[in-house]
């Protein structure tokens, strides 16, 4: 038995989530899991539909992108986790969709305003969108520079990842991760019902205000805070 069994079957079940969860269409989209003491990652293979992906089709790569076991080739995404995974040593998984409202967002280039309590449920910022990749880039190692495109746009809007744990990339889509595999689909789950909640809300209202300081800040500590009392 592989000694990344227990790997490969967090990273596969992830990924059966997001289809679960409608966040994905076809084969679009993928989750990865990180096991930083041996310095490697589990990813969706490129193109396999998920009615007939199975864990042990899941893939392992290092940072350097190599494959260190598995058959198949891993998402062309793969670039862009292992970019994100050397520079942000506290995320445990990563999840790209190209869910409805979400793409949407970055197709509008648009940063996702913080209008209710659900969005301040998870975090206290507009969700990002990052500026469209720079042509130059668009022509180089795309998927690597996909990585360089969220650091730059978290370092340009003075963002932690560790407290913003999703981002569109202008024209393109969402990327989300967390603590593990599963809280960056849930993280992806919630960007996408952000997205949709914002497009309605400015549907209804277009002069729809931001949610105010207080609020945010209540929402936010009564789940992050020091003394957060939500939940068991």
């Amino acid at each position: 038995m592989s000694k990344y069994q227990a790997l490969k079957q967090e990273c596969y079940e992830a990924n059966m989530q997001l289809n679960e969860l409608n966040l994905v269409v076809y084969t679009f989209g993928n989750v990865s899991a990180v096991d930083r003491e041996n310095g490697v990652f589990a990813i969706k293979p490129s193109g396999v539909p998920y009615e007939e992906l199975k864990a042990e089709d899941i893939v392992i790569v290092d940072f350097d992108n190599n494959i260190i076991e598995g058959d198949k080739r891993p998402s062309s995404d793969t670039k862009t986790h292992a970019y994100l995974y050397k520079h942000w040593p506290n995320v445990g998984g990563i999840a790209h969709t190209h869910a409805t409202y979400s793409v949407a967002w970055a197709q509008a280039q648009r940063d996702i305003p913080i209008f209710g309590t659900t969005h301040a449920d998870h975090l206290t910022a507009d969700i990002p969108c990052a500026a469209p990749m720079a042509d130059h880039l668009i022509e180089g190692n795309y998927e690597h520079n996909t990585g360089i495109q969220i650091l730059d746009c978290f370092k340009e809007k003075n963002l932690s990842y560790e407290e913003v744990e999703m981002v569109l990339l202008g024209n393109h889509g969402p990327f989300a991760w967390g603590k593990n595999a599963a809280k960056a689909v849930y993280n992806s789950k919630v960007l996408e019902v952000c997205a949709e909640m914002a497009y309605l809300t400015l549907q209804i209202n277009p002069a729809a205000p931001r949610l105010k300081d207080s609020l945010i800040k209540k929402h936010y500590d009564r789940k992050h805070g020091k003394d957060a009392y939500y939940g068991q």
